[in-house]
């Protein structure tokens, strides 16, 4: 596993392409989901589930189509959030942060958004700006990288034991990672 810095901009690194976006899913979070998984990631995780999505050059280019689909499918009554998954979402904030930016625009909170990062929540609140705003669009961040070593199937939406399900605001007023308490405990 790399260890990529949190102040690597993500204008520099990542040419706007998906890996993949699947609407009404059950699995990236508490209830129905649209889960949006841009490309590319430094981290190289041994035993990520998702490796394809390692190349910032995988899938296809994000497209104001895709957003206008992504935003009428949260918009279904069934609809619980997004959920942004990767590669590295913190690596590509342009995509990122347009739709979040939109679904908060016309959605307000109805809508909770969910993030998956190699980074941790510590390292996130002492980076680049683009990176503190995503930080500061999402409900829940479930962060750190995937460690092989520390993999337990049974934790809910997270991989390894190392990795912390974090309730984002109450973290940022806190100054500190606040675990979502009806899932985990930080420890």
């Amino acid at each position: 596993m790399r260890e990529p810095q949190p102040d690597w901009l993500s204008s520099r690194l990542s040419k706007d392409f998906v890996a993949d976006y699947k609407p009404f899913v059950f699995v990236d979070g508490e209830g129905v989901r649209c889960s949006l998984y841009v490309s590319g990631c430094l981290f190289a995780c041994e035993g990520c589930f998702n490796e394809a999505a390692w190349s910032f050059r995988y899938g296809t280019p994000y497209t104001g189509a895709l957003e206008d689909r992504i935003l009428t499918d949260l918009a279904h009554e069934s609809v619980q959030g997004l959920s942004l998954l990767g590669g590295e979402p913190f690596l590509n904030t342009g995509v990122c942060l347009q739709v979040t930016r939109r679904l908060r625009a016309e959605l307000g909170h109805a809508r909770d958004v969910w993030a998956w990062s190699g980074y941790t929540f510590e390292e996130l609140l002492a980076a680049s700006a683009d990176k503190v705003e995503l930080l500061g669009m999402l409900d829940v961040l479930v962060d750190g990288p995937f460690t092989l070593a520390e993999r337990d199937l049974t934790l809910p939406f997270r991989g390894s034991r190392n990795q912390r399900v974090l309730d984002v605001p109450a973290s940022l007023r806190a100054g500190r990672a606040v675990a979502l308490s009806r899932l985990c405990r930080l420890d």
